[in-house]
């Protein structure tokens, strides 16, 4: 699953390390996820939804 975490962070000017305390996990985990290295869980998918203001389904990509 790809993901445009990197991207819409930059374009709101956060941080890894604001947007992983803003969600309750580490910069690390951040960093894992927008290297496509983890997959968060669906809670986590939400809360990064809501911080980037996007839905679920316009920050995760299937990949084909």
């Amino acid at each position: 699953m790809k993901n445009i975490i990197r991207e819409r962070r930059k374009q709101l000017g956060l941080s890894q390390d604001e947007l992983a305390k803003k969600c309750g996990v580490s910069r690390q985990t951040i960093n894992a996820i927008e290297n496509n290295k983890y997959d968060p869980s669906l809670a986590l998918a939400f809360a990064l939804a809501d911080e980037l203001m996007l839905r679920v389904d316009e920050l995760f990509i299937r990949d084909k």
